[in-house]
């Protein structure tokens, strides 16, 4: 567990987050920490350039905390499911991703929680932000969520 985080972002360590200084400087703290995050930041602003939707599985929910961090920050629109939203919560995050017009660019999912029974047809990208010790099980068990989540829509996934 440890080399995973490590592996995904430093501040899901205990401790590690350095003291708020400003908003600008948090953000920038945030992004540099990790090399994932700097990829991931360049990957959603030529995503965004281009109209995309995007999906964005992670195993950790503290991950998924991180992220909606750097969502917020950067101002990009988002959805969350994770193991913590109730059932009429999931349902309107799910329609209003889907909604014709829908000013949401990202839907964040854990991989446990996203997948069963949803829909998410509009998301035309799938980025897999960590890949569980047995990648080629969770490849595959994200595959056939990206399926039933996207649909027949053709997408393009990034592990």
């Amino acid at each position: 567990m440890e080399c995973k985080k490590a592996a995904n972002h430093p501040y899901l360590f205990d401790g590690v987050e350095p003291p708020l200084v400003s908003k600008d400087e948090d953000f920038r703290q945030l992004v540099k920490n990790s090399g994932k995050l700097i990829l991931l930041d360049k990957l959603l602003a030529k995503l965004k350039a281009e109209s995309h939707r995007v999906l964005i599985f992670s195993q950790m929910v503290r991950m998924l905390d991180l992220l909606s961090s750097y969502l917020r920050m950067r101002s990009y629109v988002f959805q969350r499911l994770d193991g913590n939203v109730g059932a009429d919560q999931r349902k309107k995050a799910i329609e209003h991703f889907n909604a014709p017009g829908s000013p949401d660019f990202v839907f964040l999912l854990s991989t446990r929680a996203g997948g069963l029974g949803i829909n998410l047809e509009t998301a035309d990208t799938v980025i897999i932000y960590d890949v569980s010790i047995l990648p080629r099980l969770a490849l595959e068990g994200v595959l056939n969520q990206q399926y039933r989540a996207t649909g027949t829509r053709r997408t393009t996934s990034c592990v």
